[in-house]
């Protein structure tokens, strides 16, 4: 069994204010700063040199070199002929379970009647171009191209561009794994090309390759892919600042520690800065999840990786009163992945407002949301569940009021719109309603 270090934060007895509970909050250390300086310059360098720049990014990143950053569509369906049956099976199985729960996310049009010919209707408007980033580091995530494209495919995207790191095993092409699961789904619109660099390309468009920009920027990443979407947001819509993954556990005395500590393994596999986060309400919990940590971590193939991750500054085991201070302590944190693993899993979810996506019961782990579940796994980090969500068809939709007025309906309103363009200063707001009745 190898040992391994978690960080203990006990809040019981203490009753810490909002702001001083986000101060407690353990996260990684990363300087934005930095990765946005960086990203930044990446960014500039696309903009200004296009694909020169793409080409001297990916030997400086990516260790290759003449990559052929356009993929020929044939390539694209040679990697679908030589796809495993068990892969391509597991794949086409999540397809159909993430366009079953991204069809639920569809809105059906609305229209609102004010008064006699005064009408409001509401539509939803597809973007018409996105951009899908897949990363391809220290995982080639075929999973995240299901995620990112059915969710588009859904919303009724008409242009879908996609983008994934070279892979020097693979002589500098996209993961062939990455390029199968794009074929699966009719995607030939394909580029080699990763990281902040592959973010700003999409963002502003390459030209020589016959890459038109984009108006929606989607997909997980590192801190400097999360930097790169914030420094494009405004150009372009972004789904959220997908980064280092995270999950947190909240767990009572009846939770199976080695399900637990298998869960919070399972997310620190994925990097060294991955947030691996146990709330409990129970010592004895804690103290059997710790022993198990070392069991499980010790059998791992990414066991050094797991380590590095559960014993950094972003992970703990956090010790409170009672499920309802877990909850506020866990609404603070805002996670991406979010486990309850209590007695009553129901009450404890009617307290939680800030998660990227919640799993119930001992039999619903974040691995099974990573792949199969249906739901999207392409989630707010960094404490952004607070305020953003995750990746889903109405991510590529935008809501359309559409005002149809009749001449009595807008007579009936004149004297009034008159009274505050006025009130405002504005007259000629006034104006240009009672020039239809002079």
């Amino acid at each position: 069994m190898i040992q391994t270090t978690i960080q203990t934060i006990d809040l019981r007895g203490l009753q810490p204010t909002r702001a001083e509970l986000l101060n407690l909050i353990p996260r990684p250390v990363v300087d934005i700063a930095v990765a946005s300086e960086a990203a930044a310059t990446l960014i500039a360098e696309v903009r200004n040199e296009g694909e020169a720049a793409l080409q001297r990014h990916a030997a400086q990143f990516d260790r290759v070199h003449d990559v052929v950053v356009r993929v020929d569509p044939a390539e694209i369906a040679a990697a679908v002929d030589a796809l495993d049956p068990d892969v391509r099976d597991a794949l086409e199985a999540s397809i159909a379970r993430v366009r079953i729960a991204s069809e639920a996310q569809l809105h059906a049009p609305v229209t609102t009647t004010l008064g006699p010919d005064a009408r409001i209707h509401q539509r939803w408007q597809p973007v018409d171009r996105v951009g899908l980033y897949v990363p391809g580091g220290k995982a080639a995530l075929s999973s995240s191209v299901v995620m990112n494209v059915v969710p588009a495919q859904v919303a009724g995207v008409r242009s879908i561009a996609l983008a994934s790191p070279a892979q020097s095993e693979f002589g500098g092409r996209v993961h062939p794994t990455i390029l199968g699961a794009a074929g699966l789904l009719g995607i030939d619109e394909v580029y080699t090309m990763g990281g902040a660099s592959a973010i700003g390309a999409l963002a502003y468009g390459v030209p020589s390759l016959g890459l038109d920009p984009v108006d929606v920027v989607t997909g997980p990443g590192n801190i400097y892919v999360a930097a790169a979407k914030r420094l494009v947001r405004g150009v372009v819509g972004i789904d959220s600042e997908a980064g280092t993954t995270e999950i947190l556990v909240i767990a009572d005395e009846t939770a199976n520690a080695r399900y637990v500590a298998a869960d919070l393994i399972s997310q620190a596999e994925h990097d060294e800065a991955a947030a691996s986060l146990l709330v409990t309400t129970s010592a004895d919990l804690a103290e059997q999840v710790i022993r198990e940590l070392g069991e499980l971590a010790a059998a791992t193939p990414n066991s050094a990786r797991v380590i590095e991750a559960l014993g950094g500054q972003q992970s703990a085991i956090v010790l409170v009163d009672d499920l309802a201070a877990a909850a506020r302590f866990s609404n603070a944190y805002g996670p991406e992945h979010l486990e309850i693993q209590t007695t009553d899993d129901q009450a404890v979810l009617s307290t939680i407002t800030s998660a990227g996506a919640i799993f119930l019961g001992p039999h619903s782990p974040v691995s099974v949301g990573d792949y199969l579940a249906g739901s999207n796994h392409v989630l707010p980090t960094g404490g952004q569940a607070r305020f953003s969500s995750g990746l889903g068809a109405y991510t590529f939709l935008r809501p359309q009021q559409v005002i149809d007025y009749g001449r009595g309906a807008l007579e009936e309103v004149a004297a009034k719109v008159v009274a505050l363009s006025g009130a405002e200063a504005l007259p000629a707001h006034g104006a240009a309603v009672t020039v239809r009745f002079s």
